[in-house]
């Protein structure tokens, strides 16, 4: 009961401070806020809480075959943004991810190769990615908008550490970085603001992920020999730095 309680009173804090924390830094800024382990950090969590740090530490190589299909919903969806409404484009980039999530299950890669794949891979859709049709257009905003992103983003963290046990450490692990998150900043920048602000904000999402990546590979060896505690924190300060560093080269 703690637990749920936990669950349902701490994730939609977080995603009502990054919303607000969007609002007054814009898409680029919002985009490297977006990718810090807010999501990803308390589900591995949860995952140690009701599993066991074993659980919490094997699902981390599946958590590397989930950011690298996140790279494809972010790639997919800013390319689709620019001809598409938000409905069409979120169903291909949904496939995409899909995709590229199935493929990746299959192949044995270990926790070194996955991680240099995931940088490799970030930097490479950096250099390709999608250009905006046009300047943004002045913001709008939904009634309810925060309340809706909170629920959204809690009824998935309850399904995902629920059905952990089912899953397996392996497809949890795929499902942690799946973009929840991602998709309520894609479609509601997308239905408010247009194409350019949605590639905007998912390219500097991408850009997080260099330091996101690296939060979840440091917990393969921090959780072995250190607190839950220590082991994010310290990982989330390397975190900030990634980013922080990314958004002065990108």
């Amino acid at each position: 009961m703690n637990v749920l309680l936990l669950k349902v009173t701490l994730m939609p804090s977080v995603i009502a401070l990054i919303t607000l924390a969007i609002r007054k830094w814009g898409g680029k800024i919002g985009g490297l806020i977006g990718s810090m382990p807010w999501v990803a950090g308390p589900i591995l969590f949860f995952f140690i809480l009701e599993q066991g740090k074993p659980f919490g530490i094997y699902s981390i190589q599946g958590s590397m075959i989930g950011i690298l299909a996140l790279i494809s919903f972010c790639v997919s969806y800013s390319a689709f943004s620019r001809r598409l409404r938000w409905l069409p484009t979120l169903l291909l980039a949904y496939a995409a991810y899909t995709l590229t999530a199935v493929v990746f299950s299959y192949l044995q890669l270990n926790l070194y190769v996955s991680y240099a794949l995931v940088i490799v891979s970030v930097l490479l859709s950096l250099r390709f990615y999608p250009v905006p049709n046009g300047p943004p257009v002045s913001t709008r905003r939904l009634p309810f908008d925060i309340p809706i992103r909170m629920v959204v983003a809690t009824l998935f963290v309850l399904a995902v550490t629920g059905l952990a046990g089912i899953l397996g450490p392996k497809w949890s692990g795929i499902l942690t970085p799946f973009p929840i998150m991602t998709t309520i900043l894609a479609i509601f920048s997308h239905t408010l603001q247009g194409s350019t602000a949605t590639i905007s904000t998912l390219r500097g999402l991408v850009i997080g992920l260099l330091g996101f990546t690296t939060f979840l590979f440091l917990q393969a060896f921090l959780l072995r020999d250190f607190s839950v505690a220590a082991s994010f924190g310290l990982a989330f300060i390397v975190n900030a730095l990634i980013n922080l560093a990314a958004s002065r080269i990108w």
